[in-house]
């Protein structure tokens, strides 16, 4: 049965409040320019896993070892699932079942912490990520989260703060990965660093995970002890989250059992996530994970990956020209960080703006923002969903100068008009480039 025949002929008949709401969003996505960094569009096939008969089954435990009977299928589509991860990754250990990239970090901070242990990691105000230590989020509360950032000369990392923080307050673990930074991190130095203070090293590569299968992203997996990622932004996935390692038998530094035994890195993780975070997993996104990793070993991929990038230093050179800096100059990723003072205009004013006009993105700070976190200085771009409908260096210049039209109006009093106008041009692009015809 197709997913088209089944929404058709069960969800209309069945709920059509429902029905009618799904169908809003696809046109909604069919008809905007989506720019926000952390999203993309799936396959068809990937939605169709998802939607499938494995949201009925109850699956607790791991292969081989659950807490429930009838879970032969379940088993074998979870180990399809971590092979393909493994091999994209060239990785020696997977966990496929978190639910999010946030409590994928949930559970290695379970597997290597306890609460009130050192972390340290990128602070949110420089383009990090709220599970890094950020004071609202749980790791910021449970433990001793001490905070990096970036250069306000360039906005690029501060390694010798990093250093110097880690010899200071002996973290540990050390995080790198980050939201909202555009550049490549080093993944070498930080290995380096936490070698010296004998910490653990992790990165959450969420938001580079697609562009480093496709090979234009050095991969952390040679350097970090654990590696946590999203499997939807870059990698485009379902919504969820998987940790690798290739360090799955290392005996944990910190940890020993009861009676002394040492814990292994695998054994540690696979327990953080179940039972002690998550009870029983969601084989139907497992079972969509496993489709779109094996998505991600297709030449194409190599290819996607390679435009994103591509695509993203299209737009900043495009956005420069239209009278506007870009954090760090340029990027090396899927995401643009436009900083908006050059024009005198907050990332709230020009958020709204831009989607009236067809063009969804998110405000954002900048390094050292003078604004509060509600207003912010700046907006965050990405490239990953234009590029899966098809948009190359042509149409994500068009999108640029799209962009500097709305600053403009804005800036010049006339912004409704210039809105109009730019939403009839963004829709004759969607359709020369539709997402989900059906």
């Amino acid at each position: 049965m197709s997913l088209e025949h089944f929404f058709k002929n069960n969800l209309e008949s069945v709920d059509k409040d429902v029905y009618d709401i799904i169908a809003k969003e696809n046109k909604r996505q069919n008809e905007s320019i989506e720019l926000i960094a952390s999203e993309n569009t799936t396959s068809n096939a990937v939605i169709e896993a998802l939607g499938n008969v494995f949201t009925n089954k109850y699956a607790e435990g791991y292969p081989g070892k659950r807490y429930y009977g009838g879970c032969e299928f379940a088993d074998q589509i979870e180990i399809l699932a971590q092979e393909r991860l493994q091999k994209i990754f060239n990785a020696k250990y997977s966990n496929v079942q978190p639910n999010s990239g946030s409590q994928a970090n949930q559970g290695v901070f379970g597997a290597l912490l306890s609460p009130h242990d050192t972390i340290l990691g990128m602070s949110l105000a420089s383009g990090g990520h709220l599970t890094h230590g950020a004071a609202p989020n749980q790791s910021g509360k449970w433990f001793n989260a001490i905070q990096y950032g970036v250069k306000k000369e360039d906005g690029l990392i501060d390694y010798n703060q990093v250093r110097d923080l880690a010899l200071q307050h002996k973290p540990k673990l050390i995080i790198a990965g980050a939201s909202a930074y555009p550049r490549q991190i080093d993944f070498k130095i930080f290995r380096e660093i936490a070698d010296e203070i004998d910490a653990y090293f992790m990165v959450d590569m969420a938001h580079y995970a697609g562009i480093i299968a496709a090979g234009v992203y050095d991969s952390p997996l040679e350097y970090a002890h654990v590696v946590t990622s999203t499997t939807h932004k870059t990698l485009r996935g379902p919504r969820g989250g998987v940790i690798l390692s290739n360090y799955p038998d290392m005996p944990l530094k910190h940890r020993k059992t009861k009676s002394g035994k040492d814990i292994l890195l695998k054994n540690a993780i696979n327990s953080s996530i179940f039972p002690g975070i998550q009870g029983g997993p969601l084989v139907n996104v497992i079972s969509a994970k496993a489709v779109a990793f094996k998505q991600c070993l297709e030449p194409s991929f190599k290819e996607y990956g390679e435009q994103v990038v591509k695509n993203a230093r299209v737009l900043a050179n495009t956005l420069i020209n239209r009278g506007v800096n870009i954090v760090t100059g340029g990027t090396d990723t899927h995401l643009v960080l436009v900083d908006l003072r050059p024009k005198s205009l907050t990332g709230n004013i020009v958020e709204l703006s831009l989607e009236n006009a067809g063009l969804t993105c998110n405000k954002n700070a900048i390094p050292f923002d003078p604004e509060k976190p509600m207003v912010t200085s700046g907006v965050r771009l990405g490239t990953p969903c234009g590029t899966t409908r098809g948009f190359k260096e042509k149409e994500f210049e068009q999108v640029g100068n799209l962009i500097g039209d709305v600053l403009d109006g804005i800036v010049n009093n006339n912004k409704e008009e210039v809105e109009k106008v730019t939403r009839s041009k963004v829709l004759d692009l969607c359709k020369q480039f539709p997402i989900y015809s059906n």
